[in-house]
C-alpha cells in the first residue's frame, strides 16, 4: 500500500511523512519515547533480557490511516533498559528504513534494524496490528518445551483468559507453536501461515525461544503480553504439581499404559444401549463435540419455554435496556438483518423506523420483527444474540433454568475423567449455551466443557462449519472429533467434514429418514 505523500502537521502546511519535519513531529516523538519506557518494563520482567527480544508500535495519527501509518521499531542487538528515544527505528508502512538512529562510539554496535522486523510486518499487514510485542521471557520458552510434539498451546478456565482477546473465562484459548530455526527472519513464513490457519490468535509461540504478541494499539499488546506470561507461568506450575491445565477442572494428569497424556489412544467397551439405538463401541474420541436441542436438551425446553420467554419479555427487555451499549448493538444488528430482509422479500419483516421517530415505535418495530423470525425458527445471529440477553436477564432473575437429559451430567463428568474434550455446537448464541448448562437443573456442568460453538463459526448444515471446528478444537484429523445431534441434515454436513457422526434419539425428537446409514443412540451411557 502506498505512503500518501503529505499530511497536516498540527493544523498547518501539508508535508511528506518521511520529511524531516515529519519525523520530528509529536506523534513520532511520543511514540519512540513510549517504546524506551516499555523496553525498561520488559527488561525488569525478564522478557528483552541479553538484548533479545523487541517492539514495535505505529505512530498514531488521526490524519492517516492506520495501515498507512509509519512504525516505529527498537533496534537489535542492543541493551533494551538503555535505549532512548534517539535509539529508535522509523519504517514506512511497508517496513522500509526512512529514518536510521546514528551510530554510538565503542563499545556500542553500528546500529541495526531488529532482526524481527519482517515478523512484525506481517502482523500489522495479515492483522491490521497497531503494536506487536516480541518476549524472551522464560514462561513463553518452557512451556514449548513441555510437549515437543504438540504444535499448539491450549488452557481454559483461568481468569487471566479473559485478557485475551474474543476470549472470555469458559473458552479455550489456543495459540499456535512454530518451531525455531537459527536466524529470526527465517520464522517469517511459518508465522505468517500460523497467522492464517489460526484467525482468532493474536499471538504466536516459537519453541525454545519465546512468543510473538500483537494487539489493535500499544495497550491492548501490552495487556495480552501480560495475560499470555501469566497463563504460561500457570501451565508450567500446573504441570509441576502433576496437574493438566488444558481441562476444565485442571484435574491429575492421566497416565495410560504408563504413558503421561490425556490423548493415548485406549479401546473401551460401551455400555448395552437402549433398545432402538445401533452404537457399537470402537475407539473414544479425542474430543466431542454436542448438540443441545434433541441431544443434550429436550425439544420441548427449547420450543415450550426459552422461545416463548424470548417472545413474550422482548419488549420489556428492550424497553428496560434500551440506552445500554449491549442492547444498542443488538438493534444494530437486527437493522441491518431486516434491511436484508427487507430486500430479499422475507416474510414477516417490516421497516424499523430511525431513532428520531421515538423509543416506542422503533421498539414496537423490532417486537414485530423478532416475533415473526421466532415463529420461522431462524437461525440468524441477529435474533440469538438478542434472544441470549434476554434469557441472560430470565436466568439472573431466578425465571428460567437449564433442562439437560438426566444421563448429560454423568457422561460429562465421565469424558472429563478420560481427558476427552467436550464442546457444545449450537445455533443459539455462545451466551445463550453457557447459560443453559452454568444453570442447569443438575447444577453448573460447565466445569466439564472445553468450549463453545455458535452460528459465527457457520451454518449447521454446511460442511465448512465443521471444516472449522476440527480446526479450531486442533486435532490431527477430523475422524478425532465425535459429533452427536439429532437433526440428519447437521449429520451429513458434519460426516463430509469427516467428523465421526451419531445421531441422538430422544423423547419428541422428529423422524429420520429411512436408511440414513448413521449409528444412533438413545443415551450419552451408550458412548
Amino acid at each position: 500500500m502506498a505512503v500518501p505523500a503529505a499530511v497536516a502537521v498540527n493544523g498547518g502546511a501539508k508535508i511528506g511523512l518521511a520529511s524531516r519535519t515529519y519525523l520530528e513531529s509529536r506523534p513520532v516523538k511520543e511514540t519512540k519515547v513510549l517504546i524506551s519506557e516499555l523496553c525498561r518494563q520488559f527488561y525488569n520482567l525478564g522478557w528483552v533480557s541479553g538484548t533479545g527480544g523487541s517492539i514495535t508500535i505505529k505512530v498514531h495519527d488521526d490524519s492517516i490511516p492506520k495501515p498507512q501509518q509509519l512504525v516505529v521499531m527498537s533496534p537489535s542487538g542492543v541493551q533494551k533498559e538503555r535505549m532512548v528515544p534517539e535509539d529508535m527505528y522509523v519504517l514506512s508502512a511497508e517496513g522500509s528504513i526512512i529514518s536510521p538512529p546514528s551510530p554510538k562510539p565503542y563499545p556500542h554496535k553500528p546500529p541495526k534494524c531488529s532482526d524481527c522486523a519482517p515478523l512484525f510486518m506481517k502482523a500489522y499487514h495479515m492483522r491490521d496490528a497497531g503494536a506487536v510485542i516480541h518476549s524472551h521471557g522464560m514462561e513463553s520458552c518452557l512451556v514449548t518445551m513441555i510437549n515437543p510434539r504438540c504444535k499448539e498451546f491450549r488452557i481454559t478456565h483461568m481468569e487471566m483468559i479473559k485478557g485475551i482477546k474474543g476470549h472470555g473465562y469458559y473458552d479455550e484459548l489456543v495459540v499456535p507453536i512454530i518451531e525455531n530455526t537459527a536466524y529470526e527472519s527465517e520464522l517469517t513464513d511459518s508465522l505468517a501461515k500460523a497467522i492464517e490457519a489460526y484467525p482468532k490468535t493474536t499471538a504466536v509461540l516459537v519453541r525454545n525461544h519465546g512468543i510473538y504478541v500483537w494487539g489493535d494499539s500499544w495497550i491492548s499488546a501490552k495487556t495480552q503480553a501480560e495475560c499470555y506470561h501469566y497463563l504460561f507461568d500457570a501451565a508450567i506450575k500446573l504441570h509441576q504439581l502433576g496437574l493438566d491445565w488444558s481441562t476444565p477442572d485442571h484435574r491429575p494428569i492421566q497416565k495410560v499404559n504408563g504413558v503421561l497424556g490425556k490423548n493415548h489412544k485406549r479401546n473401551v467397551t460401551a455400555k448395552a444401549g437402549t433398545t432402538g439405538s445401533n452404537y457399537e463401541a470402537e475407539q473414544l474420541p479425542r474430543c466431542i463435540v454436542l448438540d443441545i436441542e434433541g441431544t443434550t436438551t429436550p425439544i420441548s425446553f427449547v420450543t415450550d419455554i426459552l422461545f416463548p420467554y424470548a417472545r413474550d419479555n422482548v419488549g420489556r427487555h428492550l424497553s428496560a435496556t434500551y440506552d445500554t451499549t449491549e442492547t444498542k448493538e443488538d438493534i444494530e444488528l437486527l437493522r441491518s438483518q431486516v434491511q436484508d430482509d427487507l430486500k430479499q422479500g422475507v416474510a414477516g419483516a417490516v421497516p424499523i423506523p430511525s431513532d428520531d421517530m421515538g423509543k416506542e415505535e422503533v421498539i414496537a418495530a423490532l417486537v414485530a420483527n423478532v416475533e415473526a423470525m421466532i415463529k420461522a425458527d431462524r437461525k440468524i445471529t441477529a435474533l440469538k444474540q438478542l434472544q441470549g440477553h434476554i434469557w441472560q436477564t430470565g436466568f439472573e432473575n431466578n425465571e428460567l433454568e437449564g433442562v439437560v437429559f438426566e444421563d448429560v451430567p454423568e457422561a460429562l463428568e465421565k469424558w472429563n475423567a478420560l481427558g476427552i474434550k467436550v464442546y457444545i455446537y449450537s445455533s443459539g448464541s455462545r451466551l445463550a449455551q453457557r447459560l443453559i448448562f452454568g444453570n442447569s437443573n443438575y447444577g453448573d456442568l460447565r466445569k466439564y466443557l472445553s468450549g463453545f460453538f455458535d452460528t459465527a463459526v457457520g451454518n449447521k448444515r454446511e460442511t465448512r462449519s465443521y471444516v472449522e471446528i476440527s480446526e479450531s478444537v486442533g486435532v490431527d484429523n477430523p475422524s478425532d472429533v465425535l459429533f452427536v445431534t439429532d437433526v440428519y441434515q447437521e449429520a451429513t454436513a458434519a460426516n463430509a467434514a469427516g467428523l465421526k457422526v451419531v445421531i441422538s434419539i430422544r423423547p419428541g425428537n422428529g423422524p429420520l429418514p429411512e436408511n440414513h446409514g448413521f449409528k444412533t443412540i438413545n443415551s450419552f451411557s451408550e458412548i
